[in-house]
């Protein structure tokens, strides 16, 4: 009989899996119906389930924290949540870049906004079936090469799709007080937040870099167990 873990975890993955197929078969099918006008009302036709998926993402912290997947938690908690070197804070990659984009309407409508759906859609695609299969203790040597090898560039090309996005929110966010000026210039809360993205930049480069070294070592570990248990056979 299954377990309840086991069918958590396989409900789970398929639940991701289906839902970013989703999203990337409604961005495709609206860009070649109505072409670049599309890229203006992407967060508006997938922002709901982009956001759901997200949001359900953090479980994953919990699912290796418990022992339910097996996986490194700095990488994760990076990629989901974040703690970095030097007990530096990042707070949420993504969820941070998400939960800006829906607080600020303005950078909705950017083309960049649609070409990072696209790109977390395709990383979590490539990790998502390979997962599934991992759970049926079926793995595939394609799904396995893909998922530790093609997902590192494509995930460092959405790091720094996740920076222009930043930088271009960064007017966005400035401070509009009505009533500021020289004299009374109390500095409040808010307008420190331009300066903040600003030093999330490097942060979030830094997590990055640690991310994709701690990927590396997963390819190296996982590939040469595959070869051993080829070889066996």
């Amino acid at each position: 009989m299954l377990s309840f873990r086991l069918a958590y975890i396989f409900s789970y993955n398929l639940f991701q899996f289906c839902g970013h197929t989703w999203i990337l078969a409604n961005t495709m099918a609206r860009f070649l119906t109505f072409g670049q006008d599309a890229l203006a009302d992407t967060f508006y036709s997938v922002g709901f389930v982009m956001s759901l998926c997200q949001l359900l993402s953090i479980l994953e912290l919990f699912h290796i924290a418990d022992g339910i997947e097996k996986a490194r938690l700095l990488p994760r908690f990076v990629q989901v949540g974040g703690l970095c070197m030097l007990s530096v804070f990042q707070v949420m990659e993504k969820n941070l870049l998400l939960t800006m984009v829906i607080m600020l309407e303005e950078i909705q409508s950017k083309p960049v906004v649609c070409a990072q759906f696209f790109l977390w859609n395709i990383l979590d695609l490539l990790r998502y079936p390979h997962e599934l299969l991992c759970v049926m203790d079926t793995p595939s040597t394609a799904m396995l090469w893909t998922r530790y090898t093609l997902w590192i560039p494509l995930y460092i090309l959405s790091v720094a799709t996740e920076g222009v996005t930043i930088y271009q929110a960064l007017p966005y966010v400035e401070p509009t007080a009505p009533n500021s000026s020289p004299l009374n210039s109390t500095v409040p809360a808010h307008v420190g937040l331009p300066v903040i993205l600003m030093l999330y930049l490097p942060v979030l480069a830094l997590g990055a870099s640690v991310t994709v070294w701690q990927l590396l070592k997963e390819r190296q570990h996982h590939l040469e167990k595959w070869n051993k248990k080829m070889k066996k056979k």
